[in-house]
């Protein structure tokens, strides 16, 4: 049996030692420290304590009030192991955990985490999930399996459409759709990875299309890949008819912008017993359609109206601050029109500039003039004949929400550049930025701040490490909270 004894040194100081006693005589176990004051004695002694208790696995029969062993241990006999984001981590596997996805694939699940908390390559992403986290992944388990993670796509999408059902009251009767680019670092095009439109403007490099479905608080429920050289307008009905037979829905309503809407697509849409709410180019409307709509609105604030058209039924509403800046960007337009006719300089592709014979340039006042007739003016095209005109004007308002989750994806996730060169790899890589898509848009919802704000807040709380070494045992001692932290983590309900 070990007792913790004090006894004195040759130097005058106090040393508390583990001894047991053995035929008589004290043989010491442990030298935990010397002390020249009360304070570091009463720590040692906690210390020596403490190396008994773990030694013996059994607390001391006349047990005293202890403090925490951090807060007894001389500064001299601890060494700094570095920090853990441990809040962080444990509040974003919090999510995963509601999202029920925690036993997809531990590696996925920790590169999503790592993505939404400091986005970088997946090899440092090891490096960081190891340092901040203390989540040990191999690159040889990386190179194995990543390419195989898109096998999860389907069940991870199924999670967060259940998710949405019993969070949001999703239920499939309204979904908004949405496209855009990724690029990569590459000059070199293959069968997936091709040249075409850039909204990221890198029109010399390949790239790939990404749809985008979210519900109206812009909770993703469903993505799918493309080409990079295909056209917007022909990614809108595979992923839609593909959502609604993996679901088995009957019908609903899709929103997306003006570059899905076409002929064809209105057609299939219809047949497939789908409704649409999709943004209309007015400007691509027959003169007499625009006087129509400009004398029937007259500018009067929230007016709106429906006309038929050769591609359904068209709703046009007016605002006035919509017509203020409208009418701003027109005057700047013009005066630009104007000021490079005065200077004589050879156009081409200037608004508001026409040619006139093979010198001749001239202000194009049909233009302009039809262009005054659509400030302030919005056009919608929709078949949903029993819908009112302002619930289908607040519901394609609400499209924002997949231009904001694209932007999160592309800024906060850095979805891209991508530097996979593979499909598989490329596949994996934006699944994985869709998990934690999902994550920020919860966590977003939640505390009703921006997942910039919120990682920000979490991370400033750490946890150190530090090493007992005169035990060996390792300690951690967590920051202070800010209240800012507190509140956020209230919202939580942490």
């Amino acid at each position: 049996m070990y007792s913790v004894r004090t006894t004195k040194t040759a130097s005058g100081a106090t040393a508390v030692q583990v001894v047991r006693y053995e035929c008589r005589r004290t043989i010491v176990v442990k030298h935990i420290g010397s002390s020249h004051g009360p304070d570091d004695l009463a720590s040692l002694k906690q210390t020596a304590r403490d190396w008994v208790e773990k030694q013996t696995g059994q607390p001391p029969l006349l047990a005293e009030h202890k403090s925490p062993a951090s807060l007894l241990i001389p500064i001299n006999k601890c060494r700094y192991l570095g920090f853990r984001y441990a809040l962080i981590y444990d509040i974003v596997h919090r999510v995963f955990r509601l999202f029920h996805v925690d036993g997809l694939d531990v590696l996925l699940r920790d590169l999503a985490l790592i993505r939404l908390v400091e986005p970088t390559s997946k090899v440092e992403s090891l490096q960081l999930l190891s340092t901040y986290f203390g989540q040990t992944h191999s690159r040889a388990e990386l190179y194995r399996q990543l390419p195989s993670l898109i096998r999860l796509k389907n069940q991870v999408e199924k999670k967060m459409v259940a998710f949405a059902q019993s969070q949001y009251q999703f239920d499939f009767s309204l979904v908004f759709y949405d496209v855009t680019t990724l690029y990569f670092e590459s000059f070199k095009e293959d069968a997936f990875r091709k040249n075409g439109y850039s909204k990221d403007h890198k029109a010399n490099q390949p790239q790939i299309l990404v749809g985008l479905m979210v519900t109206r608080e812009g909770f993703p429920v469903a993505y799918d890949l493309f080409e990079g050289n295909t056209f917007e307008g022909h990614t809108f009905l595979p992923i839609l008819q593909q959502f609604k037979e993996k679901h088995a829905i009957d019908h609903f309503t899709v929103v997306a912008d003006a570059a899905m809407i076409s002929q064809d697509n209105i057609t299939q849409l219809v047949n497939s017993q789908l409704s649409y709410i999709v943004g209309a180019r007015v400007a691509n409307l027959s003169l007499n359609q625009i006087q129509i709509i400009s004398r029937s609105l007259n500018q009067i604030d929230q007016a709106s109206i429906r006309i038929e058209t050769e591609r359904g039924p068209l709703i046009c509403d007016f605002a006035l601050s919509r017509y203020q800046k409208d009418k701003r960007d027109l005057e700047n337009q013009i005066a630009r029109a104007e000021k490079l006719l005065t200077q004589h300089q050879v156009l081409k592709r200037t608004k508001f500039i026409k040619n006139e014979g093979k010198s001749k340039q001239t202000l194009n006042h049909e233009l302009i003039e039809k262009t005054q007739m659509l400030l302030g003016i919005k056009g919608y095209y929709s078949n949903l004949t029993a819908v009112d005109n302002q619930t289908i004007i607040n519901h394609y308002h609400s499209l924002w929400h997949v231009e904001h989750a694209f932007r999160i994806a592309k800024s906060d996730l850095a979805i891209r550049p991508v530097y996979h060169y593979k499909k598989q790899a490329i596949e994996a890589h934006v699944l994985i930025c869709f998990l934690a898509l999902a994550a920020c848009k919860y966590l977003e919802i939640r505390t009703g701040k921006s997942i910039r704000e919120v990682v920000k807040l979490l991370k400033s709380v750490t946890d150190a490490r530090l090493e007992n070494q005169i035990t060996g045992e390792e300690i951690t001692i967590r920051s202070e909270i800010s209240p800012q932290a507190q509140e956020l983590l209230s919202s939580l309900q942490y």
